[in-house]
């Protein structure tokens, strides 16, 4: 049986956990039995953006509180990895993306060499279609 998984970026995060465009499917994928992989960086990304509507008084720190509860309980999975330098460079020279959406496309590319059935979890439209092109599609 082939183990399918799907690495998710920040915004797609987000989007699972709060009311907007993509939530519905970002419900839908983190309730799939993939294998659900959340890398340091999108962890970071995560808690930066709850910490700014904190202070920013956007959310009340008993939903800040409750959000992170269902990322800890939720189906993620913590990645502490990085990308391999060359898959990186190559990348960044096929793709114009912005450096965190290179991070996590050069970050899934490491991945998907002992996951082949990657994929990528995103609603950025650049990410999307260079996941996509690196045949990183989603489930």
């Amino acid at each position: 049986m082939t183990v399918r998984a799907v690495y998710w970026d920040t915004s797609a995060l987000l989007s699972a956990l709060f009311n907007e465009e993509h939530s519905e499917e970002a419900r839908r994928l983190a309730a799939s039995p993939h294998l659900q992989l959340l890398s340091s960086l999108a962890w970071s990304e995560f808690h930066s953006a709850l910490a700014r509507a904190l202070q920013e008084q956007r959310l009340p720190a008993v939903l800040i509180d409750a959000t992170e509860a269902a990322v800890q309980g939720g189906p993620w999975r913590h990645v502490n990895a990085a990308p391999r330098a060359e898959w990186t460079r190559s990348l960044a020279r096929r793709w114009p993306l912005r450096g965190a959406d290179l991070w996590h496309l050069a970050l899934a590319k490491t991945l998907q060499a002992d996951l082949p059935e990657l994929g990528l979890v995103t609603f950025d439209e650049a990410l999307a279609e260079a996941a996509v092109g690196e045949g990183l599609s989603l489930p």
